[in-house]
């Protein structure tokens, strides 16, 4: 069963109301060593995140946004000379957040973070109250599984395949780089084998080193070192 954001998240989290100040949001992030923090209502919920790059504006200044060339600074990016002259988390954050739910998956997690160019999540129950938050790392955590459970994993995909023979084949699991051996005469059902191996968790890549005897020699040569990251 793979991981959800809930099995890898952090609970302690660095948050702040929307009333707190410029100063206390610094405080509080470099006594916890973050880069971000989420900002919540009254009621708990998150509506917002202060990061070191909105704070990074009252560096700026409005000013940087009211000068000569202005126009060309600020273009695609009203908001920022508010920030740069903001004073409360509900100045300063980005909103709306981007947030997942504690029962997404890990994949789903880490293309939200892709898609969205951030570096945590912040995870919120069905109420929108803050719940814990994840990183990209906590997401890069489930690539430290040991390789005898990545190998149990992967021959147990192997045994689920009604179209192969699981004694026909060879698992060994290196620093999470799997190589399966042996032969058969089916390659489409090899090809949809290993493609279910590359969804087990902690699998770092796949290398197909299955041998079809049915077929042309030369051409199962050329094919022999198949290899996926």
């Amino acid at each position: 069963m793979n991981s959800t954001v809930k099995d890898v998240m952090t609970t302690s989290v660095v948050a702040v109301g929307e009333t707190a100040s410029y100063k206390d949001i610094i405080i509080a992030m470099i006594g916890r060593r973050v880069s971000a923090c989420p900002v919540l209502d009254v009621t708990g919920r998150v509506i917002g995140v202060v990061s070191e790059a909105d704070l990074l504006l009252k560096e700026l200044g409005p000013e940087h946004f009211d000068g000569p060339g202005a126009s060309l600074r600020s273009s695609g990016r009203r908001g920022e000379r508010a920030k740069a002259d903001g004073a409360t988390a509900a100045e300063l954050m980005t909103t709306p957040p981007v947030t997942i739910s504690p029962a997404a998956s890990l994949a789903e997690a880490a293309r939200l973070m892709h898609e969205r160019g951030v570096k945590r999540l912040p995870i919120v129950d069905a109420d929108g109250r803050l719940a814990g938050i994840v990183s990209r790392l906590d997401v890069l955590s489930v690539f430290t599984r040991p390789d005898d459970q990545i190998r149990d994993d992967v021959l147990q995909v192997i045994a689920g395949r009604s179209a192969l023979n699981p004694v026909g084949f060879g698992v060994t699991v290196a620093s999470g780089v799997v190589t399966v051996a042996g032969q058969s005469g089916s390659r489409s059902a090899v090809l949809q084998l290993t493609g279910a191996i590359r969804h087990v968790e902690g699998v770092v890549g796949v290398r197909d080193r299955v041998r079809y005897p049915a077929e042309n020699p030369a051409e199962n040569a050329a094919s022999y070192p198949q290899t996926s990251p």
